[in-house]
């Protein structure tokens, strides 16, 4: 690093990789500060199933998937039932094959996902890494950042300020480290990649009251960080309401069975042993339908089809790793194991079954089952849990903090939970990849803006 401090400051060991090495590729000094020391297997994005949603990949184009920026927008539109920000969402689509193919070029293997498709998404646009797991991703990108010579890692501190200029733009980042020791570091750039507030209890309940009860499982250090440094600057925010739930969590294994498993046709019983709603609509906003049931916790039923199905994903097996899969050989062998009461389990799997083979319409409206569910049956004690918040600074695209006049903060930049998303408000408009494509595409658009930014204004 030069005497006169980093080009830029990167808040958050996650997503916020991305713009370390980009801007590191850049030709510019980087010093990244992560307050966790677990962050490897203890933040979101280590944390996530690793999908990254990519409109116009050349992994679509071989596939023969035709997809687009406006048919992104129109799928976040009617996610979101027109709450969503469109005008982010398509500056991170236009930039998600850029990201994607770049994260290829650093020796990332992805792939797309095509053996079934998240709700909401109209064609196949979701990439991942085998294990579909973000361990493998976060660990690329950690490998990356300590091969780089222009990255410094300061690792356990936390950002705790930004100090500000006469003119209001970035002149320093002040760096806590657990003993209280406190250090100003110059820089003119800071990127915010601290996630959102879900490990804070208070600014749950203050904003998402319906997921305040469910288990948090998320990065423990997403305390709101972002919210308290932005508004000191006079950031403005938005849609504080908006999380990301998870209705498929077993408290078994602290893993995901995983959502795949309702999408090629398992079925979520509450505990008086009938569905409740359309599970297709999508894992996050039945979270908190989940959490409204009697003891808030149900069972997730399959079978070996879906079974072997879902072994692709690293949660799902570590699940049945785990023993949280339980086997029947049939109805009321599953009501037995299950607890639940057998007539409403067996009738409940006679009515999905005759769904499934196109005998009639289901009750809540779900149009897609796959394939009927044969015995022997498998079934996941499940609990609603709450992953990530969603909403919070609002930035342009290119991840730019900005006022609530619309003029940006200089050198204040904001990426994944720390920014106000594409997820419009509450659970409900959360589609797959709406917590990693803003944390990495616009890690990536703050990286290539700092870098451009020092271009045009020359040596500090």
């Amino acid at each position: 690093m030069s005497e006169a401090g980093p080009d830029l400051v990167v808040a958050g060991a996650g997503g916020g990789l991305v713009a370390a090495l980009r801007a590191a590729q850049h030709g510019l000094d980087v010093l990244v500060v992560e307050a966790d020391p677990h962050h490897r297997r203890g933040n979101n994005t280590s944390m996530s199933t690793a999908m990254i949603p990519g409109v116009g990949t050349r992994w679509q184009r071989a596939a023969g998937v035709e997809d687009s920026p406006d048919l992104f927008v129109a799928d976040v539109r009617r996610k979101t039932k027109g709450a969503g920000d469109e005008r982010l969402a398509r500056a991170l689509a236009e930039v998600s094959p850029q990201l994607l193919e770049w994260l290829a070029d650093t020796g990332l293997p992805l792939s797309l996902v095509t053996d079934f498709r998240y709700p909401g998404h109209s064609v196949d646009r979701c990439h991942t890494v085998e294990g579909r797991h973000g361990t493998v991703l976060l660990d690329h990108l950690a490998k990356a950042v300590s091969a780089s010579p222009r990255i410094d890692v300061l690792v356990p501190a936390r950002l705790v300020d930004v100090l500000a200029d006469a003119d209001g733009g970035v002149r320093a980042a002040v760096v806590e480290t657990p003993d209280g020791d406190r250090e100003e570091i110059p820089t003119p750039a800071v990127l915010l990649a601290t996630n959102g507030y879900g490990a804070d209890p208070e600014l749950v309940a203050r904003h998402c009251p319906e997921i305040a009860g469910a288990v948090y499982h998320g990065g423990e250090n997403s305390r709101g960080d972002a919210l308290r440094i932005g508004a000191a600057l006079g950031a403005a925010t938005a849609f504080l309401d908006a999380y990301q739930g998870h209705a498929a969590l077993s408290p078994k294994s602290a893993t995901l069975v995983s959502w795949a498993t309702v999408m090629h046709g398992g079925v979520l019983l509450d505990l008086s042993g009938r569905r409740f709603g359309d599970e297709t609509t999508g894992y996050s906003e039945y979270a908190a339908t989940l959490a409204a049931r009697p003891g808030a916790t149900g069972w997730l039923v399959f079978d070996r089809r879906v079974h072997d199905a879902c072994l692709a994903f690293t949660d799902f097996r570590q699940a049945v790793d785990s023993g949280a899969i339980v086997w029947a050989d049939d109805a009321e062998a599953l009501a037995k194991a299950t607890g639940l009461p057998a007539g409403e389990v067996a009738g409940e799997l006679t009515v999905a079954a005759a769904v499934a083979r196109g005998e009639g319409r289901d009750r809540f409206g779900r149009t897609d089952f796959e394939a009927p569910l044969e015995p022997p049956y498998a079934a996941a004690r499940v609990v609603p849990a709450l992953f990530h918040t969603q909403g919070g600074l609002v930035v342009d695209g290119a991840a730019r903090v900005l006022r609530p006049d619309g003029t940006p903060i200089r050198g204040l930049y904001a990426s994944g939970g720390a920014a106000a998303g594409i997820s419009g408000h509450g659970a409900s408009g959360y589609l797959a990849g709406n917590g990693l494509l803003p944390a990495l595409g616009l890690a990536l658009l703050a990286a290539d803006h700092v870098f451009h930014r020092t271009t045009e204004e020359g040596p500090r």
